[in-house]
């Protein structure tokens, strides 16, 4: 029974020393840039899809977000453990000439390179997790 109670516990602190922290990564305020992927689309920055952006009037060009400085503006965790960002643009104006703020999975974006941190490579941002 010692022996059962015993792995029991080291698993447990095993599976809670592994669990990860986004806090220490990212916090309000922090400045991120947007790049566009290779393929055009967006799949862990939720823009709107174009023909809703072309219905407000905007331009869809996911060209022009590219290189864009944004500011976070709040975070979240939601319930299977990944971190929500909400993100506005850094000059103050709105994404395709309609939209204040769009929200971003935050540690798969940073992985397919669609977020990058100002001054560090993907390869930093994949090793802080």
């Amino acid at each position: 029974m010692k022996t059962v109670v015993f792995s029991l516990v080291f698993v447990l602190a095993g599976f809670t020393a592994l669990a990860q922290d986004t806090s220490d990564l990212i916090a309000v305020g922090d400045v991120m840039s947007i790049n566009v992927p290779e393929n055009g689309s967006f799949a862990h920055v939720h823009f709107p899809r174009k023909n809703l952006i072309i219905k407000r009037g905007g331009i869809a060009d996911m060209k022009r977000v590219h290189g864009n400085k944004v500011v976070v503006t709040g975070i979240k965790t939601i319930s299977n453990g990944n971190t929500v960002v909400t993100l506005k643009r850094k000059d103050g104006r709105k994404f395709f000439k309609f939209l204040p703020s769009v929200k971003a999975d935050l540690e798969n974006a940073l992985a397919k390179g669609e977020l990058k941190m100002p001054n560090s490579s993907n390869e930093d941002e994949i090793a802080r997790r």
